[in-house]
């Protein structure tokens, strides 16, 4: 693995107060933070904030390992499941770019099983399906309009269906995937419906079908090794294990899928959940589409590439109100091509600005990035029952330590 520089020009540590914070806020919004990992509300936390491209915040709070009473470290190894997603959208950006796909293209152009599916239509228990009116198109799979679905968003059939398949079961590889995933029905007409989905594990396999690689490789190559991201990958090697951050022994039994074993390398490299990643690795990687796809003299993408990827691309589709998901994109929220896009003012119920980005992980990851004030924001923790609870507290936080 390339080793990062040492005397890198980005996210060097720069005082609070000349980044626009207020120290003694700052101070407080950490302090509440470790209140609550003191008291065992969650069992440990990396905190970053980073302020045109200057490190402001980067604080390890609590327990790495809650079973062996390990503290945390600034450089613990974190699940980051969907935060996996931006990444692999960019790598799909990335062919884009060199025109060996396009976004308009049937995803069957690249795997051929995906040009047999129908659609499921229930009539009560009853089940027929119909021809897609459209073929799924790169794009749908980017913005989640190709009519799959996960299977912990609802107990409908077709969700059913999914846990029958075993699509979690992590013993698959890419082919097994495919073929367990299009022996499925849709749940939706493709571009009819926004519906938070398998669709970036699917882009993965696009990746490995148009460059012949595994999608670990790729990502390393392209955009992982470029930016000096250390320590993501789909699996942790053992020189490095002891870095893990692990959930409480009480999580575990509520995450909505097994949890990822980063021990081993995986049978399939999931393009939509399976990355490990570090708070500043993933800060770099953040840090590099605030500024337009550049970082410390190395371009990955071009910044017409970032602009499209960090603006809405649903529209008025309709999503699908799930029962465990509810409304997942809220008033004045709208999906880029990876994550939510907050396109409004005074819709959100959160401090924000015009044109942020964020999305988070199941287990409990988090960041936000608003170009507006050149921020960047990153939550790391192995805490799936608070997660949502700790997204809108830091976000709460970090805005209320703000002057400026």
């Amino acid at each position: 693995m390339q080793k990062r520089d040492a005397a890198s020009r980005t996210l060097f540590p720069l005082d609070a107060s000349k980044a626009g914070f207020n120290t003694a806020r700052l101070h407080a919004a950490v302090g509440h933070m470790r209140r609550d990992s003191d008291l065992g509300r969650i069992p440990g936390v990396v905190l970053l904030i980073a302020r045109d491209g200057r490190l402001v915040l980067h604080e390890a709070l609590g327990l790495q390992n809650p079973q062996l009473g390990t503290p945390m470290a600034l450089d613990a190894i974190f699940r980051i499941y969907s935060m996996t997603k931006p990444i692999t959208s960019l790598a799909v950006l990335q062919l884009a770019e060199c025109g060996r796909l396009m976004l308009s293209d049937p995803v069957s152009n690249y795997l051929p099983a995906f040009a047999k599916l129908k659609v499921a239509h229930f009539d009560g228990d009853h089940m027929t399906l119909q021809p897609v009116r459209k073929q799924p198109t790169i794009h749908d799979l980017l913005r989640h309009t190709a009519g799959l679905t996960y299977a912990f968003l609802d107990k409908g059939p077709v969700q059913r269906m999914y846990v029958q398949a075993r699509l979690r079961s992590g013993t698959l590889d890419t082919d097994g995937f495919i073929r367990a995933l299009t022996g499925l029905p849709l749940a939706f007409h493709p571009g009819s419906t926004w519906e938070y989905s398998h669709a970036t594990d699917v882009l993965g396999a696009v990746i490995e079908a148009v460059t012949g690689q595994r999608l670990g490789v790729f990502l390393q190559d392209s955009i992982c090794g470029p930016l000096g991201m250390v320590d993501t990958g789909f699996w942790t090697p053992p020189e490095k294990q002891h870095r893990l951050a692990e959930p409480a022994a009480s999580e575990i039994p509520h995450l909505p899928m097994p949890l990822l074993d980063p021990r081993k390398p995986p049978p399939m490299d999931a393009g939509g959940s399976g990355l490990m990643s570090t708070a500043m690795d993933y800060a770099r990687f953040l840090q590099c589409l605030l500024n337009g796809g550049v970082l410390d003299g190395q371009r990955i993408a071009s910044s017409h590439t970032v602009r499209m990827m960090t603006h809405d691309h649903v529209g008025d589709i309709p999503q699908n109100i799930s029962q465990f998901g509810g409304q997942m994109l809220t008033p004045g929220i709208g999906f880029g091509l990876g994550f939510a896009v907050r396109m409004s003012e005074g819709l959100e119920n959160l401090p924000g600005s015009t044109g942020m980005y964020s999305w988070g992980g199941v287990c409990g990851t988090t960041f936000w990035v608003d170009p507006q004030h050149q921020l960047v924001a990153v939550l790391m923790s192995q805490a799936s029952v608070q997660r949502e609870h700790y997204r809108q507290l830091w976000r709460n936080l970090v805005y209320g330590a703000m002057d400026d």
